[in-house]
C-alpha cells in the first residue's frame, strides 16, 4: 500500500522519483519531485518557465546544487537528496472548469537539518 499524503507543516524529506513531462492544459515542460518521509509523501511539480525558476532555484540551493537561471539542470542530480520543506494547502482556478481547486503543495525549500 502507497504512503498518505504528507500533513501540513515542516517536514525534512527525501527525493525519492522524479517525472519530466509537459502540463495537460498548456504543454509547459516541468518536473515532478516525489518527497518522501517514513509518514508521507507529497508530489510537486515545478514548471521550467520564468515564474517557475525561483522555487527550482530555491530547491537546488537547499540540497546544495549550484545553478543559476537560464542553467540545463540535470534533475537526476536531485534524487535521494534530502530536503526541509513546509507541506500546505494552495487553492486556484482550473482553467477548464472555472471551479476553485485545492491542492497540498511543498513549499519553503531548506536544508535538511535546518529550521527555515
Amino acid at each position: 500500500m502507497d504512503k498518505p499524503f504528507l500533513a501540513d507543516g515542516q517536514h525534512v524529506v527525501e527525493i525519492t522519483d522524479i517525472e519530466e513531462g509537459k502540463s495537460e492544459h498548456k504543454g509547459t515542460p516541468f518536473f515532478a519531485c516525489r518527497f518522501e518521509n517514513e509518514d508521507g509523501f507529497i508530489l510537486q511539480r515545478f514548471y521550467l518557465t520564468k515564474p517557475g525558476m525561483s522555487g527550482i532555484l530555491d530547491l537546488c540551493q537547499a540540497v546544495g546544487i549550484e545553478v543559476s537561471e537560464g542553467d540545463q539542470i540535470d534533475t537526476k542530480q536531485l534524487l535521494h537528496k534530502r530536503v526541509a520543506i513546509v507541506v500546505e494547502d494552495r487553492s486556484y482556478e482550473d482553467p477548464e472548469t472555472g471551479r476553485e481547486r485545492t491542492i497540498k503543495q511543498a513549499t519553503a525549500y531548506g536544508k535538511a537539518g535546518s529550521r527555515g
